[in-house]
């Protein structure tokens, strides 16, 4: 059987004699389609660096727009009830209070940013939410590489319904990344009766946050997809130690808030670990969805990765412009640049 790419196919039963003419062959195939990818369309759109570009545009049109198996890659942290993001809810939350955005009490005098209350959502918001992600997944599944992974971002107490989306439209479930994160989310006693009830806490502190990872079903083993469409696995940390699916970060403050101010800014020390994961070769384009201001196309340039984000969102468009160059160049934890071979040469068992 025979799978068509974007830039010419590569057949899934060739036997590759030689590992240097099929990773060759795959960066062959990078270049030419980044050269097409970056220009598609005629949205506005930021050439942020020769490897990042963002477009300004909602996902479900760029993804109608984007040829099958043309990106290797998703990591995404979205609106994770939709409705937080909506018109409405937007302005009140530009304005400080109002809506589905509430302002937790203050702790040790510190004043809190809002947070939006998923507790709120109706039966409609719901079955709207599922709506909308399975109509991302859908696209995803198509514009995606076989083998190709997606990470993406949610919240205790809506991810069952976001990842199932997933699910149900073809991906396979390939576990979670949590995020250990102390936050001001929950914990809060009964409002308006704090002394009254003292001892009683309305929802439990939230101390992480779930990002699924699903896979874009292939045909064939690992090794013949990695050699094939250079997807299938995660970027290993290094020969002795493997991606892990729990890390521990703290909240993105200071600096990277003041870069780009975004509501839920995700820091780089913890965007870096999941871009670089993403593709296990190294080689390869990466897409975010709901690009906001800016963090994963960051992270991407740290990297080292090609990568193109899609947000339909003009003042986060405008953000992120004026933030990639601080955000992609900030000292956080060492890590790997992209290299011109994959990280172990060493032939290994799949």
């Amino acid at each position: 059987m025979r799978q068509a790419n974007l830039l010419g196919a590569v057949a899934v039963d060739n036997v590759f004699a030689d590992d240097a003419a099929w990773l060759r062959e795959l960066k062959e195939r990078e270049e030419k389609s980044w050269t097409m990818l970056r220009n598609l369309g005629v949205q506005a759109r930021h050439h942020l660096s020769d490897r990042v570009t963002y477009v300004l545009s909602d996902v479900l049109k760029w993804l109608a727009e984007l040829p099958a198996n043309s990106v290797h890659a998703v990591v995404t942290d979205p609106p994770y009830g939709m409705i937080e993001y909506d018109a409405k809810n937007h302005a009140k939350l530009r304005k400080g209070r109002g809506g589905v955005w509430r302002i937790p009490p203050s702790f040790d005098g510190a004043k809190r940013k809002p947070v939006p209350r998923f507790t709120v959502l109706s039966k409609e918001e719901i079955l709207n939410l599922h709506g909308f992600f399975s109509s991302v997944a859908y696209g995803l599944l198509r514009t995606l590489v076989p083998g190709g992974h997606v990470f993406i971002a949610s919240n205790p107490l809506v991810s069952t319904m976001t990842f199932h989306a997933f699910v149900e439209s073809g991906f396979e479930k390939r576990g979670e990344i949590i995020r250990l994160v102390q936050t001001l989310r929950g914990g809060d006693r009964p409002k308006g009766a704090e002394r009254d009830f003292a001892g009683v806490t309305v929802m439990p502190r939230s101390c992480w946050e779930p990002w699924g990872i699903f896979r874009r079903p292939f045909e064939g083993t690992v090794a013949k997809n990695l050699r094939v469409w250079g997807a299938g696995g995660l970027r290993r940390v290094s020969d002795d130690e493997p991606f892990r699916d729990v890390i521990q970060c703290s909240p993105t403050r200071g600096e990277e808030k003041s870069i780009a101010p975004h509501p839920s800014l995700k820091p780089q020390r913890f965007m870096r670990k999941l871009v670089r994961a993403c593709l296990p070769l190294g080689v390869g384009i990466l897409y975010d969805p709901f690009a906001g201001s800016g963090s994963t196309l960051a992270a991407a340039e740290a990297i080292g990765y090609r990568a193109i984000g899609t947000d339909s969102d003009e003042e986060y468009f405008a953000i992120a412009s004026q933030a990639f160059r601080a955000l992609s160049s900030l000292q956080v934890e060492p890590h790997e640049p992209r290299t011109d071979r994959p990280q172990s040469a060493r032939p290994q068992q799949v």
